[in-house]
């Protein structure tokens, strides 16, 4: 049995968790960039589409190249026959020479055509794993002022501190949230590679996991820093445990 990342399941996770955020925090930013994230992977299925939709055009334009290479052949062709008896070596080696001038000039085309469809669909992929690796930053900054000394009242406030209202649980489900959050941007990157395998979005696609497994890894570090602290003191904040 081969297992594969399926979109269909991979969109419907992402959007559970826009609602589980929205559930319960509904007027926080990262319920906005949740929303963010569901539509951009809804999107995320237009571009998968189109990278597996060939470009008629360009392909068009491969074929019309064939077909006037094939034409100057048909045109040139009676004329050498007419003429081969009298061909002298210079001259035979000139006829050679533009035969092998048009057949690269006619190969540079058709690859340069081909090379194009490339390129097109590698800027946009880019350009939607550039807006994901911002979503990731933007979920980091979001959890930098989320300390759990704070929440459980262990901290001192200054006049520019922000504020810190979330109980220790709160917190734990919010940095929860962060952390599930970085992990379905890097597998929304990966669904870019299984359709379009280019040296280039694979490197970027790589670089997107790495800075959102190391993103993760220190919310993580808060998480925990948040469980030794209820467990320390033993409060019991009578809260329902859920998602």
């Amino acid at each position: 049995m081969h297992i594969v990342l399926d979109f269909d399941k991979l969109l419907e996770t992402i959007k559970r968790l826009h609602q589980r955020i929205n559930e319960r925090f509904a007027c926080s930013r990262l319920n906005l960039v949740a929303s963010e994230l569901a539509e951009m992977a809804e999107k995320s299925s237009e571009d998968i589409a189109w990278i597996n939709k060939p470009n008629l055009w360009l392909r068009l334009g491969v074929a019309i190249l064939i077909a006037l290479m094939a034409w100057s052949a048909y045109l040139t062709w009676p004329e050498f026959q007419v003429h081969k008896g009298q061909m002298t070596q210079v001259l035979m080696l000139q006829v050679g020479e533009s035969i092998f001038n048009l057949l690269l000039l006619v190969a540079a085309g058709i690859f340069f055509l081909f090379s194009m469809e490339n390129r097109i669909k590698r800027s946009r992929l880019i350009r939607s794993l550039h807006r994901l690796r911002e979503i990731a930053h933007i979920v980091d900054m979001l959890q930098l002022t989320k300390d759990p000394y704070y929440s459980a009242g262990l901290g001192q406030k200054t006049a520019s501190s922000p504020d810190r209202d979330m109980t220790i649980y709160e917190l734990q489900r919010y940095l929860d949230y962060c952390s599930e959050m970085l992990s379905l941007v890097g597998k929304l990157a990966a669904l870019y590679v299984k359709h379009f395998p280019d040296p280039d979005v694979t490197s970027s696609v790589n670089e997107v996991e790495v800075l959102c497994t190391n993103l993760s890894r220190k919310i993580w570090q808060k998480i925990m820093i948040a469980n030794s602290i209820e467990q320390k003191e033993g409060k019991d904040y009578n809260l329902i445990v859920g998602d």
